[in-house]
């Protein structure tokens, strides 16, 4: 008899594991990363774009204001070229463990830099993107349709932005309840050819308005202090129009992989096809934007663009229904962050009422927050740098550099050194110029109004 007990303890921890891997795997079916994998490349794609071209494009022109032609023309360049290599790396690094898959970002950080300092370093600074970038998403789409109403109807009642902002929340509470990214496939999809079309229309307009008289291509500012912060501002906003890494890896999550076809092919191919729409829209508008108007041009080139009514107002209705999409697939990682929390560490039972909840309240408080400050382009260089810098220039390329520890001096250890000293650079000045953009702008301010 006495030696039966073991084998019955033995049973009862092998069931109880059994039990606990059960539950593990229910859960990961039911958190919207992990809970569908039949994606195909062309997910990828549009997802990416959807992700990167965000409304951020719109403000390019106003960037290169306050870059001037020379530093404007290298910083977007070079923009392009770092943050393709650093999403390459993430591609990579999603299954550089065999056997693993690192469906999320704080994943990967807790690989590299260790289970709690991994959590540390990367969940604040994607928090901070994904959040920012929706609470930006409600001020742009509320303005955007503002802009609609009072393009297609200038006699009409002046209505607040207050309450466009609202209206566009409202699609929101609906479209938060699709439980996955392969679900708003349809809507990325949607909004990834309403980027490429208002990208268009904006350059194509700027085209046919042809060069401003007595454009001035100076800075605007007339101090020198005035300049340096303005310039500051600006590499802010170019940071934030490339921010498409902080859901890279729950895009890939999206797609099967079997050790002999690894999800990094088709990943990559939808990447390349995303990156080559993003040369198309942000190339383009940037730089004719800039030539037409010079440093006159608005925040949002949208707005110098008064002529041919029609077509404005129909670009705008256009970034609404792109910033739906783009609100959605940065909203996800965070829905799945605060149901990871809600089941796993706080052990409430996965059920539609508590995703209905924390879903409705993430919204709210995105509206709340986007009606309170709604200064665009402040918003957008403080974020930018604040927190896009970081995941999206250098954070791989220290992964990379903890995990396959290239050889000193050799060419993966400079190109990795070089994006870090620059992505450091423009964290540390870009918030300072968006903070006292939002700052002037705050002078004269009043809320709700």
């Amino acid at each position: 008899m006495g030696t039966q007990a073991p084998n019955n303890q033995n049973s009862y921890d092998s069931a109880d594991i059994d039990e606990k891997l059960a539950n593990q795997k229910a859960i990961d079916e039911w958190l919207p990363i992990t809970s569908s994998r039949n994606a195909k490349w062309w997910y990828s794609a549009f997802h990416n774009v959807t992700a990167m071209v965000g409304a951020g494009v719109l403000g390019l022109p106003y960037a290169m204001s306050e870059l001037g032609w020379g530093p404007g023309v290298v910083i977007l360049v070079v923009s392009w070229v770092i943050t393709l290599y650093t999403l390459w790396q993430m591609v990579e690094m999603h299954e550089m463990v065999p056997g693993r898959r690192f469906d999320r970002y704080h994943e990967l950080g807790q690989y590299a830099f260790g289970e709690k300092l991994g959590l540390y370093i990367v969940v604040p600074q994607q928090l901070i993107v994904e959040v920012g970038v929706d609470i930006v998403y409600m001020v742009t789409g509320g303005t955007s349709l503002k802009k609609f109403h009072d393009t297609v109807c200038p006699d009409c009642k002046n209505i607040k932005l207050t309450y466009f902002i609202m209206i566009f929340a409202s699609v929101h509470f609906v479209l938060a309840h699709l439980p996955n990214l392969n679900a708003i496939s349809g809507v990325s999809l949607a909004a990834a050819v309403m980027s490429l079309s208002y990208s268009t229309i904006a350059w194509g307009a700027s085209v046919d308005k042809g060069v401003q008289p007595n454009v001035d291509y100076g800075y605007k500012a007339k101090s020198t202090t005035g300049t340096v912060f303005n310039f500051f501002n600006a590499l802010g906003a170019v940071a934030f129009a490339y921010a498409g890494h902080n859901v890279v890896l729950e895009i890939q999550a999206t797609i099967p992989s079997t050790p002999e076809k690894p999800s990094k092919g088709p990943m990559w191919r939808g990447v390349i096809v995303a990156y080559i729409v993003v040369a198309l829209c942000y190339f383009p508008v940037a730089l004719i934007g800039y030539w037409v108007f010079g440093n006159e041009v608005e925040d949002n080139i949208l707005m110098s663009l008064e002529k041919p009514r029609w077509l404005i107002a129909m670009a705008n209705m256009f970034v609404v229904i792109h910033v739906i999409g783009s609100y959605q697939i940065y909203a996800m990682p965070v829905f799945d962050m605060i149901e990871t929390v809600l089941v796993k560490k706080l052990h409430f039972k996965p059920s539609w009422i508590l995703r209905f909840i924390s879903r409705n309240v993430y919204v709210a408080l995105t509206m709340f927050i986007g009606i309170t400050f709604p200064f665009f382009d402040g918003l957008l260089g403080f974020f930018g740098g604040f927190a896009f810098a970081p995941t999206t220039y250098f954070l791989p390329c220290i992964m990379w550099l903890v995990i396959y520890k290239p050889k000193k001096f050799s060419l993966s250890w400079w190109t990795n050194w070089v994006c870090i000293v620059l992505g450091v650079l423009l964290m540390i000045v870009s918030p300072i110029g968006g903070l006292r953009t939002i700052i002037i702008k705050a002078k004269d301010y009043q809320f709700y109004s």
